[in-house]
């Protein structure tokens, strides 16, 4: 028992986490963007992430899916994501996170290993969390609908959905937390983020 201890502390302190900050904006409904003023929240989503990658990456012989996931096209560039609201980055994540759900979620269907099955529950919360968050970030009225189109691809390779959930958050995720904090934390802070790799 006590060395499986250390994973249900670490999914505890994320849960935690995660409960302070969606009660941090029920509380502050106007200004959400203070829960990202702390640059260590986003790095400890991305190496979370290369840390799923990798472990789906030592499941032994994953199947091809039966039925392709179909998942969203996360590349862009640092221009075209300049020139975009807020509010369209976040409905844009938003799309991709729901896209990346239900990919997980098929291929949990599809998956009869342990270690497969127990990288792709892992993924969903995470993802889950990251939509249930990103829904409480709202610059417009009205509830997001799950109502776009965003580019997408089809992958039979399950390690392509710990692949495409990795780049989401280590791009788009990364930039709109950077976005956010660069407008909200300078009051009282100064202006002494970096920028992202990448964002000159």
């Amino acid at each position: 028992m006590q060395g499986r201890s250390p994973q249900p502390s670490m999914e505890l302190n994320r849960l935690l986490l995660l409960t302070s900050f969606l009660l941090h904006v029920k509380e502050d409904r106007a200004s959400p963007t203070r829960l990202v003023c702390d640059n260590r929240l986003i790095q400890k989503y991305i190496v979370e992430a290369k840390d799923m990658e990798k472990g789906v990456g030592q499941c032994q012989a994953l199947p091809a899916l039966r039925c392709p996931a179909v998942l969203p096209l996360v590349d862009f560039t640092f221009q075209q994501w300049k020139s975009k609201s807020n509010e369209t980055k976040r409905r844009e994540i938003l799309c991709d996170l729901a896209l990346l759900l239900g990919a997980a979620a098929g291929a949990q269907g599809q998956v009869s290993d342990e270690c497969g099955a127990r990288q792709l529950s892992q993924l969903y919360r995470h993802a889950n969390s990251f939509f249930l968050l990103l829904q409480t970030f709202s610059w417009e009225t009205g509830h997001w609908e799950p109502s776009c189109s965003p580019h997408s691809m089809e992958q039979t390779h399950i390690p392509s959905i710990f692949l495409t959930y990795r780049q989401l958050v280590q791009g788009k995720l990364r930039f709109f937390f950077y976005d956010l904090a660069t407008v909200s934390c300078k009051q009282g802070q100064g202006d002494s983020r970096d920028p992202p790799c990448g964002a000159q």
